[in-house]
C-alpha cells in the first residue's frame, strides 16, 4: 500500500525522511526513522526524539500528541532546521495535526519535487539530486 509506505517516511518529529540526505544517498542508505534500527546510522537509531518515552509507552505517532509539545529537544531541532535548511519540524507537525497526514504528504511532494526533472530535492543539500537544480 503506497500511502502506508509514505506515512512510514514521516518521522515522529515531523521530518520527511523522503527528502533527507541519509535516505537519498546510495551507500549506507537510511531506511527512514520509523523502520527498525538494524543497519541504521547511530545518529538515527539513537535519536532522543524517536526514542522518547511517549513513543515507547503509548500509541503516539507524532510529537504533537505529547502534552509537552513542543519539547526542548524538538525546539532545538526545529531552530537548527529553520536556520540551516529553511524547514520547520514544528510547522510540519502542526500541519499534520490540522490537515492530516495525507494532505501533508501531498504538500511535501509538491514542495520537494524538482520542477525540471521530477527528482527529489534534498532538504540538506538544497538541490535536486537527479539533475542538480537548486530549490
Amino acid at each position: 500500500m503506497k500511502s502506508l509506505n509514505e506515512f512510514s517516511l514521516i518521522a515522529p518529529c515531523g521530518m520527511n525522511c523522503r527528502v533527507c540526505r541519509a535516505y537519498l544517498r546510495d551507500k549506507n542508505k537510511c531506511p527512514g526513522c520509523r523502520i527498525n534500527d538494524i543497519n541504521k546510522p547511530i545518529t538515527r537509531a539513537g535519536c532522543k526524539i524517536k526514542n522518547c518515552k511517549v513513543f515507547r509507552n503509548s500509541k503516539a505517532k507524532f510529537c504533537f500528541e505529547c502534552d509537552n509539545f513542543p519539547c526542548a529537544l524538538l525546539k532545538y531541532l526545529d531552530k537548527r532546521y529553520r536556520t540551516k535548511y529553511d524547514m520547520s519540524m514544528v510547522e510540519n507537525l502542526e500541519h499534520i495535526k490540522k490537515f492530516g497526514i495525507r494532505k501533508f504528504i501531498r504538500n511535501e511532494k509538491a514542495r520537494w519535487t524538482c520542477p525540471k526533472c521530477g527528482g527529489v530535492i534534498c532538504v540538506h543539500k538544497g538541490y535536486c539530486l537527479s539533475c542538480g537544480k537548486r530549490k
